[in-house]
């Protein structure tokens, strides 16, 4: 039994509880929230003791800790429970910069504890079954990548707006076309973006494009437009759409050169997060430090290229001044 403590009560960890609930062997323990009143319905919904401190919830039998505050706490809660003894799976983007994932992951590595992105894309069945599928019937090496999304939505009052809580369109949606280009197309080798700034200072809409060992993106992320969110990877045998939403990938369109088109259909289920949880729960049984799908040095790229697409455009965050 892999018993779970919570920091951060908000939409992202009631899906993962959505998810959590499927997978064996596991159970919530302990929740904490920078607001008492989120704790309170969270622990009513979903069992386990609502806690009134970081250090309390770190007190309490639990072997891992999921990490669903805004990007600006992230660091210190990941550096606080590794040192508590505790395995952390942390939400994406995992901290502001690349300087501060290096820290956390040096604690990590000190005191000998999983930590790992919630990246989900690479978890879900769609994915696993495109690149089984193209291992043997292969696009060839990829060499483009065009992914995005926009949404226009978002309540004003919404954290994505909040420059002080590390907001805008780079790290809450830009992150997820990072790991795309660069699961695809290897090495980051350079960055050219352009943005659009809103009224609290955030990035309202971004384009960036990329130049990796493997070839070139082009991304995009936004607020304030409403863009399609799917995704394609050209190779020089053929192309893969993944159609919208991309990053909860379900449907797939392989068009090969020679005419074929093949369809991959992997509905998922529980929301999507049960299979990264599942995957970092096998992590912890088998004593391992690291995902092999989701690792150190992918997350050190991602926050990377998000560092050089911001430095583009002139966006620093308060921490960061």
């Amino acid at each position: 039994m892999i018993k779970w403590g919570i920091i951060g009560c908000g939409r992202i960890a009631h899906r993962f509880m959505q998810g959590l609930r499927e997978v064996p062997d596991t159970e919530l323990v302990s929740a904490w929230s920078r607001r008492a009143s989120t704790v309170d319905a969270f622990v009513a919904e979903h069992g386990g003791i609502g806690c009134t401190s970081v250090d309390e919830l770190l007190a309490t039998d639990i072997d891992a800790v999921y990490i669903a505050t805004l990007p600006d706490s992230h660091a210190a809660y990941s550096i606080a429970a590794l040192k508590a003894g505790k395995h952390v799976l942390c939400e994406k983007p995992l901290t502001v910069n690349l300087p501060e994932l290096e820290q956390v992951l040096a604690v990590a590595k000190d005191y000998n504890l999983l930590f790992m992105e919630g990246m989900k894309p690479a978890f879900y069945p769609l994915y696993i079954r495109l690149k089984e599928h193209l291992a043997t019937d292969p696009i060839g090496p990829a060499g483009y990548v065009r992914a995005g999304s926009a949404v226009a939505d978002c309540p004003p009052d919404h954290p994505n707006f909040n420059l002080e809580l590390v907001g805008g369109s780079l790290m809450q949606i830009g992150i997820y076309e990072a790991f795309l280009a660069i699961d695809w197309l290897g090495q980051l080798q350079d960055v050219q973006a352009m943005g659009r700034y809103g009224q609290t200072g955030i990035d309202m809409f971004a384009v960036f494009q990329t130049l990796h060992e493997g070839g070139y993106s082009q991304l995009y992320a936004g607020f304030d437009l409403h863009g399609k969110g799917d995704a394609l990877i050209a190779g020089p045998l053929g192309h893969i759409t993944i159609h919208k939403n991309w990053w909860n990938p379900a449907r797939a369109t392989i068009d090969y050169l020679d005419g074929r088109s093949i369809e991959l259909n992997e509905p998922f289920t529980a929301g999507g997060l049960n299979y990264e949880i599942a995957h970092f729960c096998d992590l912890i049984k088998a004593g391992k430090t690291e995902s092999p799908i989701m690792s150190h040095q992918l997350s050190k790229q991602m926050i990377d290229l998000i560092d050089k697409a911001r430095a583009e455009i002139g966006l620093k965050f308060p921490s960061e001044k």
